[in-house]
């Protein structure tokens, strides 16, 4: 049963469903109307027997001879119904019927029972199959020594109930045809969503676009799902996207320095004899590209790790991961000053993209500061400010400096890969913050990186630092 129930389509397991559950509801509705006529129509019968019976027992009954011999009851005429048929029991048990009763009721041992009653009023009611006519019988006490029993057939009743149960059969077939056509229509309605949804991720399969889209209409649970379904398709194209775009530019920046890579190797590998300072600066040549390639393959891996976070978040102090990570770059910016502002602030997310974060805004920093200028560093409710005093960014500029390899104009003379500051907006967005960048009064760049609320510093106990949290600039 549940591989065939499996072969069938989701449609049709709902037709079916549904058409079971009323062909339920119609059965059982029909077993309980059926027991409500038939309860009724006995109780009809039962309260004309029940007449009958106070009736007879005001009545004093008598044995009357017929010309054979043989003594039959004697009831008035008109006393009772044509189809009535009244017998009295003796405690022995034998009976006397009706004048012209051709048919003896059984005497059960109840109504032999009711005999040795001395009081009237005790009775039984009995169903009994007499020569294939089933009859109700009222059986009573009559006095001392006799039972009167009293019976009508149940044949009218039984013919009704049979067309009862016919009209009932009927209907409950009408019924479940009904709520199976029924369930076709409402469940081809109900599923026009996934139908919608199975159709787009089928095209997706077979052609790989990612800009389908299934509209959305209603708040219900399918509905739910389909704009569930649109957005993940549509953080799939921009995944996509974002990854082709990063292999275009990662291929087109990798493309010069290996050239020019190989021209140098090449050079140095030929047969002509060069003059030392040209070897040496062939050689310098080669070193730098080299640390340029390391550099922009380094920042690539960052880029796909932040990506795809390894470590999980956990309660942290802001202020201390920027202590740590100013203490690097001064060691490789000896010629910038720096000063810092650390107020103690705790965050929730992963402490070293955090810091990585941090020293990429200080080392864009100090790129653009001149030799002995100054750069600033603040830390306050969970936000980073990092504030130089170069020349600062063109307006043009401002909306795409954290774009992967964007490269201002004033930059492409200058060694570096455009991923550092990508690289802050991506830990920036995966703690669901912000960085933004803007010119500074004065002169210079003021870049502002938030992660998300602060927390408080209460609920997280102090690290104990390695080195002193940095002050003012030494």
């Amino acid at each position: 049963m549940s591989r065939l129930l499996g072969s069938l389509s989701f449609r049709a397991r709902i037709a079916i469903a549904a058409a079971g559950a009323v062909a339920l509801a119609v059965v059982l509705a029909s077993i309980l109307v059926f027991f409500l006529v038939r309860g009724e129509l006995r109780a009809q019968i039962d309260e004309t027997l029940e007449q009958r019976m106070e009736q007879i027992a005001r009545t004093p009954l008598q044995p009357i001879p017929s010309r054979s011999g043989e003594l039959f009851l004697g009831i008035r005429p008109g006393f009772t119904e044509p189809n009535t048929l009244v017998q009295l029991v003796r405690s022995d048990g034998s009976t006397l019927r009706q004048p012209f009763q051709d048919l003896e009721l059984p005497v059960s041992d109840a109504v032999r029972e009711l005999t040795t009653r001395s009081l009237p009023g005790d009775a039984v009611f009995e169903d009994v199959d007499l020569d294939g006519t089933h009859v109700r019988v009222l059986a009573f006490a009559y006095g001392p020594g006799f039972a009167v029993q009293i019976a009508r057939p149940l044949t009218e009743v039984d013919t009704a109930l049979d067309r009862i149960k016919l009209v009932l059969f009927v209907i409950a077939l009408a019924g479940v045809g009904m709520a199976a056509a029924f369930g076709l229509v409402v469940s081809r309605a109900a599923l026009a969503p996934v139908r919608r949804l199975t159709e787009t991720a089928e095209t997706v399969t077979e052609t790989g676009d990612l800009s389908q889209r299934i509209e959305v209409g209603g708040r219900d649970e399918l509905s739910r799902l389909a704009g569930s379904f649109n957005s993940m398709l549509g953080a799939l194209e921009d995944s996509t996207r974002a990854q082709r775009q990063l292999v275009a530019d990662a291929s087109h920046e990798l493309r010069t320095p290996l050239t020019s890579l190989r021209t140098n190797i090449e050079v140095l590998a030929g047969d002509r004899e060069l003059p030392d300072e040209e070897r040496a600066r062939l050689l310098s040549d080669v070193v730098e590209q080299l640390e340029e390639m390391t550099t922009l393959i380094a920042e690539l891996i960052e880029l796909a790790r932040a990506e795809q976070p390894i470590e999980q978040p956990e309660d942290v102090r802001l202020d201390l991961l920027a202590a740590e990570a100013l203490e690097r770059v001064r060691r490789n910016r000896p010629g910038v000053e720096f000063t810092a502002e650390l107020e103690e602030s705790v965050v929730h997310g992963v402490p070293s993209t955090i810091e990585r974060a941090i020293g990429n805004l200080l080392d864009n920093a100090a790129k653009w500061s001149a030799p002995g200028a100054t750069v600033e560093l603040a830390v306050q409710d969970g936000a980073v400010v990092v504030r130089d005093h170069g020349p600062g960014i063109a307006d043009e500029d401002l909306p795409y400096v954290f774009d992967r390899f964007y490269r201002a104009r004033s930059a492409r003379g200058m060694p570096g890969s455009g991923l550092g500051l990508a690289i802050v907006r991506q830990v920036a967005d995966a703690h669901g913050g912000e960085v933004v960048a803007e010119q500074a009064d004065g002169g210079g760049t003021r870049m502002i990186l938030s992660l998300g609320p602060p927390r408080q510093p209460e609920a997280v106990p102090e690290p104990e630092p390695e080195h002193e949290p940095a002050g003012a600039a030494s």
